[in-house]
């Protein structure tokens, strides 16, 4: 069964125009179009499903059913699953696991496995070592455990899922094999509810389902789902002729207590798993069942982050205003009293030094044109996906409750945007060869295939890692086609598409002209490329705070929903970079060096020399307990494809400042 909560593109834009349309305030309450509470009755039958099994020390997830763990009867059925549900590595599948609403139980018989062969064994106790976790999903909710702070006794630390097993003291190793279960769930209103429901689907479906409901009308929505996994010995003889569900007596699952252990690993004997569930009702309410997931402390430490880049920033404009306010006001101010520099003397050739003398070359083309027009479309394309991702999530259509839908929509922005680097590579190709759009078809195949090519073939390569070594991480053969169809046709298509808009519209003139011989650049005391990779600092200091939450959520599968904080953080990063770009082109040009494009591009993207650094530092100090090489080789190949990712972005916002800060300032005045 799909997830109920499918948030896309469309339903934004829908419920924008019926906000437009209705003039209602949209503070009002709703629900996001696509997403809306499952309703039961009591007695009803809820079916927990199971993800993949997943570690924080090993970057490999495994399919629930890779251990002899129970199937359900009726046999193992996969869930639907979204595009980026699957690009996770997720596989959802149906699981043993009954309940009928608000019926609770007492111990009930699941499964009494064959007697464990060695390799099976070995299997099981290699997963504890690793700390693979065991994820059940009831009603889109993950299982969540609780379990004492061993530093401060009084507080709950929250996990999501549990673990397979333990390895004792003793040095053996033992399986939860007994799970307490409760639901949480909340009862429906309906008397209350009715009137403001009364304009919606929601409101007619609880009318439907109060007039079958008897007094039970409102129904119950789960709004919780918790675990206390135990390791419990029971007799695999005395069960040997029980069938599933049958109740199970045991004075140690009567008394379940994750601090002792009883069901060894070992071969050659059976394991018999068990389980029981409780129905608590809860006060939390349906939109707010998911906030005991995306509560994420350290509030003021994304306060200090962002005023910490807001000081920089604040710096940085001050430079940038004295250069534009005052020295390049004065001196154009200067040049225009003495007649345009037609003026004699001393005092003429003072004024024309500088950034002034560079004037016939300072437009002229660079090093590898083609190059930088391809790596400046890519990171507009790139700009603009994580700009609307992030948008989009911070207004809660990519919430964490919808499964993937973050990368879907990713990888959704990705494609379309791809007509806005067909546009940029070319429009950067036309303006600097002054108009003369020949060879744009070159420039806008290469923006096809220069990043997105990259990107896949660090994918495939460590796809067929992961294909090797039997993981859920691997993309489905036939989900690989369907990426690469995309890629072929709708991807290059839009991006050609934008070529040839870009090729018929008119272009940025130059304000002077370039001269045909190139001016000797003076040697200069101190080389700009050190400029260049120190300017990397800055925009690095403004989402280095932000980086470590991001990462964490990336590699410890923490969860990660502070969107706005992210917006502001972005913002201020894109500010940055604009700014240290003027800077360091100014500052070329004042010691009569015209080579700027280069140097406006990398001086912002240069803060992914730091990311690259701090990828290290957080593998060193933070990511300690990786397990193996593949993980390794999984977390070097997507931090690369990070960082380079990071510098097309950010050197695509420092090339478009400085082109523009070049331009006003040639602009202003006019030399022969």
């Amino acid at each position: 069964m799909a997830s109920p909560c499918t948030p896309t593109v469309i339903s934004a834009f829908l419920l924008i125009l019926l906000l437009i349309h209705s003039g209602h305030s949209p503070a009002a309450a709703f629900y996001l179009p696509g997403s809306y509470p499952q309703r039961y009755r009591p007695g009803d039958t809820l079916a927990a499903k199971v993800n993949s099994l997943t570690s924080p020390s090993s970057k490999l997830p495994y399919p629930y059913y890779s251990l002899p763990f129970c199937a359900p009867p009726y046999g193992v059925r996969h869930a639907a699953e979204s595009l980026g549900e699957l690009l996770l590595g997720d596989r959802i599948e149906t699981s043993p696991y009954r309940f009928s609403m608000l019926n609770n139980t007492t111990p009930l018989f699941l499964c009494r496995t064959d007697p464990l062969s060695p390799d099976a064994a070995g299997l099981i106790k290699s997963r504890i070592d690793d700390a693979y976790q065991v994820n059940l999903l009831l009603d889109t909710l993950p299982v969540m455990r609780y379990v004492k702070n061993p530093i401060a006794p009084d507080v709950l630390l929250r996990s999501i899922g549990f673990p397979v097993g333990v390895r004792a003291d003793d040095g053996e190793y033992y399986v939860y094999n007994h799970l307490r279960l409760a639901v949480l769930v909340n009862k429906q209103n309906v008397t209350t509810r009715v009137e403001s429901l009364m304009a919606t689907a929601d409101g007619a479906e609880l009318i439907g389902l109060n007039n079958g409901g008897g007094k039970e009308g409102g129904g119950y929505t789960v709004v919780g789902f918790e675990v206390v996994p135990c390791s419990v010995d029971h007799d695999a003889a005395s069960v040997k002729d029980k069938n599933m569900y049958d109740e199970i007596a045991s004075k140690a699952a009567a008394g379940c207590d994750p601090s002792v252990v009883g069901m060894r690993v070992q071969g050659d004997r059976p394991l018999v798993f068990s389980y029981e569930v409780a129905f608590v009702e809860s006060g939390v309410e349906w939109p707010s069942r998911w906030d005991a997931y995306l509560e994420m402390g350290g509030a003021r430490v994304h306060w200090f982050s962002i005023l910490n880049s807001i000081v920089v920033v604040a710096f940085l404009a001050a430079i940038v205003l004295v250069i534009l306010l005052r020295t390049v006001r004065r001196d154009l101010a200067q040049y225009e009293e003495l007649g345009g520099g037609e003026a004699g003397g001393a005092q003429a050739d003072e004024l024309l030094a500088g950034w002034k003398v560079v004037a016939g070359d300072v437009f002229r083309e660079p090093s590898h044109p083609v190059l930088l027009c391809v790596i400046a479309g890519d990171g507009v394309r790139i700009l603009g996906m994580g700009v609307v991702t992030i948008v989009f999530a911070a207004l809660g259509f990519m919430s964490p409750a919808c499964r993937g839908a973050l990368v879907t929509g990713m990888l959704c922005f990705y494609l379309v945007l791809g007509v806005a680097a067909g546009f940029t590579a070319v429009g950067v190709w036309k303006t600097m060869r002054q108009g003369d759009a020949a060879g744009w078809k070159v420039v806008a195949w290469l923006a096809s295939f220069a990043f997105p090519g990259v990107g896949f073939a660090v994918f495939t390569v460590l796809n067929c890692v992961l294909w090797y070594n039997g993981s859920t991480g691997a993309v489905p053969f036939l989900l690989f086609l369907v990426i690469l169809l995309l890629w072929f046709f709708v991807s290059v298509p839009l991006t050609l598409a934008g070529g040839l808009v870009a090729s018929r519209v008119r272009h940025v003139g130059f304000p002077v002209k370039t001269n045909k011989i190139a001016r000797q650049v003076p040697v200069a005391q101190c080389s700009p490329w050190v400029f260049v990779a120190v300017a990397g600092t800055l925009p690095f200091g403004t989402l280095f705070i932000e980086l470590f939450f991001i990462m964490s959520s990336l590699w410890l599968g923490r969860v990660y929903y502070v969107f706005g904080f992210l917006l502001v953080v972005l913002a201020l990063l894109v500010t940055v970079c604009a700014e240290v770009s003027v800077v360091l082109t100014y500052m070329g040009l004042c010691v009569e060096d015209w080579r700027w494009w280069w140097r406006a591009f990398l001086a912002s993207g240069s803060v992914a020399l730091y990311i690259l650094g701090y990828a290290v530092y957080y593998l060193v100090f933070d990511l300690h307990s990786l397990a193996g090489p593949v993980s390794a080789a999984l977390y070097v190949g997507y931090s690369l494809l990070m960082a380079l990712a990071v510098m097309l972005a950010t050197g695509a916002i420092g090339l478009g400042a400085s082109f523009c800060f070049v331009h006003y300032l040639f602009s202003t005045v006019k030399l022969d």
